[in-house]
C-alpha cells in the first residue's frame, strides 16, 4: 500500500510550496496570503524509486470563523490515515502559540513526524533563527524552500520512513543525476543508453519530453538515480504545459547531486546553454558538460575536440572548471568516460578536509595576498572550517566580514581548489564575524 505523508502548519508557512516540490507539480496555489489552501490536496510523488502520496492540508489557526473550524476538523479527522507527518513553521515570523498547537497535534497522532523551520534563507545564521523554536522540545530542521536549502535532506527523511518492498536501500549510496539541455540535443537517447533499455520516447521533433522521468539503475557496481527533463528553451512566450515542464525541470536540477548538461557536439555550446549552466550553478549544483552526437562530427577528432574546448572556454568563461565528456547516445561511445567522470566528481563532492589541516593551509594562503581593507582597517581572519559537502562549503571567521569582497572569496576558492586538486565542482565560502 502506498504510504501517505501529511503536511501540517499554519497558513502561509510554505506547505503548498513543499507539496509542489515533492509532487513536481503546481497543483497547490502558492501565494503570500493566509488561507489559500482550504481543501485537502492529494497527489502521488516519486523520488529515488519510491512512490508515496503527499497530502497538503489547510492552514491551522485559532480563528473561530466557520472555514477555520472546518479546516481544523478536516485535518484532525484525516490524521489517522497518515503514515508520517511534516510540520512546517515560519522562521521569519518566529514561534507563536499556534505553532505549539500544530506540533502538539503531530505528537498526538502517534506517527513519525519532522518539524521544519522554513524561510531560513541565511543558513549560516540558522542557530539564531532556530533559537525560539527550541522551546518546542523537538528536533528541528532549518530549510528554505524558496532557495532549496536542505530540501534533499527532507526527501531523504521521507524515503527513510517508507516501508516498501524496496526497504533497505541505503539512499546515501545512490548518486542522483539529472539530464538537462535544450530541446533535441539527445537527452532522452542518452537516458535510455545509460539505464540500459528504452524508457523514454525519442523523436526528432523538439519537445517530445514534457515531464520529468526518473529511474534507478546500477553501473559497474555503483548505484544511481537519474531524471530526464524537458528541454529548456530560450525565454519566449510559452504554452501552459511548457511552463509547467520548465518548472519541473528546475526542481529536478535542485534535487540532483550532479547535473549532466547536454549540448550538441556538432552545433557547439550556445548562449542558451550558458543560461542553463547559470541556472545549475545558482542552485549550487555540480555540472558535467556532455558533448553528445560526437559521432556526427565527420572531421579529424583531435582538431574537432580542441575547437570544441575553445568554444566552451569562450561561452562558459564564468565557470572554466566544468568537466567535458564526449559521447554518442546512438553508438554508446563515451559511456565509460562519462561514468568515470561522474565517479570522480562524486568523490570530490564528498571530500572533507580536517579543520587543523585546512587552517594550516589557510594561514599560509592569506599571507600571499594583501589583507582586505574595511573602513581603513585591515580585515583579520581567525580560522576557516568546512561546514558542508555537495557542494563543498566553508565558513571563514573574521573581524569585518563586510570587508571581504567577492573577488577575495574567489581568490580563496582558487587556492583551495589548487591545494587539494578540487577542480570540477562549485565551492562556496561564507564569512562570519567571530
Amino acid at each position: 500500500m502506498v504510504k501517505k505523508l501529511g503536511i501540517l502548519g499554519r497558513p502561509n508557512v510554505g506547505k503548498s510550496t513543499l507539496f509542489n516540490i515533492l509532487t513536481r507539480t503546481r497543483k497547490a496555489v502558492v501565494k503570500n496570503l493566509s488561507g489559500v489552501t482550504r481543501d485537502l490536496l492529494i497527489e502521488e510523488a516519486k523520488w529515488w524509486g519510491h512512490t508515496f502520496e503527499v497530502v497538503d492540508t489547510g492552514g491551522l489557526t485559532d480563528s473561530q470563523d466557520l472555514f477555520s473550524k472546518l479546516i481544523k476538523e478536516q485535518v484532525v479527522n484525516y490524521l489517522p490515515i497518515f503514515d508520517f507527518l511534516i510540520v512546517i513553521l515560519d522562521g521569519r515570523a518566529g514561534l507563536i502559540p499556534e505553532d505549539k498547537q500544530v506540533v502538539q497535534l503531530a505528537k498526538e497522532s502517534g506517527v513519525p513526524f519532522l518539524v521544519l523551520v522554513n524561510k531560513v534563507d541565511q543558513f549560516h545564521k540558522k542557530d539564531v533563527a532556530l533559537s525560539d523554536f527550541y522551546k518546542l522540545g523537538v528536533d528541528l530542521m532549518p530549510v528554505s524552500f524558496e532557495k532549496y536549502i536542505q530540501v534533499d535532506e527532507v526527501i531523504e527523511w521521507i524515503i527513510s520512513h517508507i516501508k516498501t518492498e524496496e526497504e533497505g536501500k541505503d539512499l546515501s549510496q545512490f548518486t542522483k543525476l539529472c539530464l538537462v539541455g535544450k530541446p533535441n540535443v539527445g537527452k532522452s537517447s542518452l537516458y535510455n543508453n545509460l539505464i540500459g533499455h528504452k524508457r523514454v520516447l525519442v523523436s526528432e521533433q523538439a519537445g517530445t519530453t514534457i515531464d520529468s522521468v526518473e529511474d534507478s539503475f546500477e553501473y559497474d557496481g555503483n548505484k544511481y538515480v537519474i531524471v530526464d527533463t524537458a528541454g529548456l528553451r530560450r525565454n519566449t512566450k510559452k504554452e501552459h504545459l511548457e511552463v509547467l515542464s520548465v518548472y519541473k525541470s528546475e526542481h529536478s536540477i535542485a534535487a540532483a547531486d550532479i547535473v549532466l548538461l547536454l549540448v550538441s557536439a556538432v552545433e557547439g555550446p550556445t548562449v542558451q546553454d550558458a543560461r542553463i549552466l547559470e541556472k545549475i550553478l545558482s542552485e549550487h549544483k555540480t555540472p558535467i558538460l556532455v558533448a553528445n552526437k560526437s559521432d556526427q562530427a565527420k572531421v579529424d577528432v583531435p582538431a574537432f575536440r580542441k575547437k570544441f574546448r575553445e568554444q566552451v572556454a569562450e561561452i562558459f568563461r564564468f565557470y572554466p572548471d566544468i568537466p567535458i565528456v564526449f559521447t554518442s547516445a546512438v553508438t554508446g561511445s563515451g559511456k565509460k568516460d562519462l561514468f568515470n567522470t561522474i565517479s570522480d566528481t562524486w568523490k570530490l563532492l564528498n571530500k572533507k578536509i580536517p579543520t587543523a589541516k585546512l587552517n594550516k593551509f589557510f594561514y599560509e594562503a592569506i599571507r600571499q595576498a594583501p589583507a582586505p581593507v574595511y573602513r581603513q582597517r585591515d580585515v583579520k581572519f581567525y580560522y576557516l572550517t568546512q561546514t558542508n559537502q555537495k557542494p563543498p562549503s566553508f565558513i571563514a571567521f573574521a573581524n569585518f566580514p563586510d570587508g571581504v569582497s567577492p573577488s577575495y572569496r574567489r581568490f580563496l576558492i582558487k587556492k583551495i581548489k589548487t591545494e587539494w586538486n578540487w577542480h570540477g565542482v562549485p565551492m562556496r565560502i561564507f564569512v562570519m564575524k567571530k
